[in-house]
């Protein structure tokens, strides 16, 4: 049983191994219990619990990282969980834009997220691995995180974030260029077998398929903001790591309460801007400060006080608007 203590990436292994299980189990749990029947529809209620359920687990987890590591790696997390969260935000409108072009029933929008984030907890492992090598061989990076940062935050704050043009996106083109793609949905099936111009049976992807792979490739894109902004919180990969994968773990149940209201957060891209340009700026004020580092304690509450500004102020402004509804492509 030596291997349990062996270090992987500055934590015992049996570290890793207790987190990873606890994802399987919740993700086992999830489709196992909750949707044994493959088509169940998620109503808003069920979403909030599901939520609750899932932000109760990240938040306890952080009572394991006070256990094992301290207060300021805990001050790190939650800071680092509740970033990540909020950032999840933009995700969730791609992923609504993304059901509606395609015309998925909520019925099997589930299917497709559950499988979805099987991809982003291997994707985001990659990138974060890759991202704690480099910054442990190249402390310099860290800086250039924050600028981009910055620049981002900035960017969001002055410039419109445009249209999502789903129809002309060039993965999609692509895809229906080079593979076969049926033009209606067959259920929950992401492939099915069907005759080609020859009479002979092949394999067709459907557009459930297609939409898992524009949902991955959205996370990827997302995750250029996020895990940077992680890194400038903290360089502990596995701080870094538990806090992102319990943020995306109830994104899922989330996001069938969040899609119809997202109208009500139109003004919460201003708090994260500010937010984005806060984290940036986190390692100068610590430079100028002759900090060894920004305290997390105060990270922590500026982090909270920024968004709970920010979801305050959108929820009083859209009190009296109404949901756009976006209608799928013909």
């Amino acid at each position: 049983m030596e291997f349990l203590f062996l270090l992987f990436l500055g934590k015992p292994m049996w570290m890793w191994l207790l987190f990873i299980t606890l994802v399987i189990a919740l993700l086992a749990f999830d489709l196992g219990v909750l949707h044994k029947d493959g088509n169940h529809e998620i109503g808003v209620a069920e979403s909030l619990k599901l939520s609750a359920m899932y932000i109760a687990l990240g938040l306890s987890f952080a009572g394991f990282v006070y256990w094992q590591m301290g207060w300021e790696p805990t001050a790190h997390y939650l800071t680092a969980f509740v970033v990540e969260k909020t950032l999840a935000m933009d995700n969730v409108f791609v992923i609504a834009l993304i059901f509606t072009f395609f015309a998925v029933p909520r019925a099997y929008q589930h299917r497709v997220l559950f499988w979805g984030i099987l991809g982003v907890i291997v994707l985001r492992g990659i990138m974060i691995g890759l991202g704690a090598t480099i910054v442990a061989s190249y402390s310099w990076v860290l800086y250039i995180f924050a600028v981009f940062l910055i620049f981002t935050g900035i960017k969001m704050m002055f410039v419109g974030e445009g249209e999502h043009d789903i129809a002309n996106n060039p993965v999609l083109k692509f895809i229906k260029r080079r593979f076969r793609v049926t033009e209606e949905l067959h259920g929950n099936s992401f492939f099915v077998q069907k005759p080609d111009a020859g009479g002979k049976m092949v394999r067709y992807a459907t557009p459930l398929f297609i939409a898992l792979i524009l949902i991955e490739i959205a996370d990827l894109v997302f995750a250029v903001d996020s895990v940077p902004a992680v890194f400038t919180i903290t360089t502990d990969p596995y701080i870094v790591y538990t806090s992102n994968i319990f943020a995306i773990l109830g994104l899922r149940a989330l996001y069938f309460a969040l899609a119809a209201i997202l109208h009500r957060f139109a003004y919460l891209k201003y708090a994260l801007s500010l937010l984005l340009v806060f984290i940036g700026s986190k390692i100068f004020i610590a430079d100028i400060m002759g900090w060894e580092k920004f305290p997390p304690s105060w990270s922590l509450g500026i982090t909270f006080a920024i968004l709970a500004a920010g979801v305050i102020f959108s929820l009083w402004k859209t009190k009296d608007d109404k949901a756009e509804v976006v209608k799928p492509a013909e």
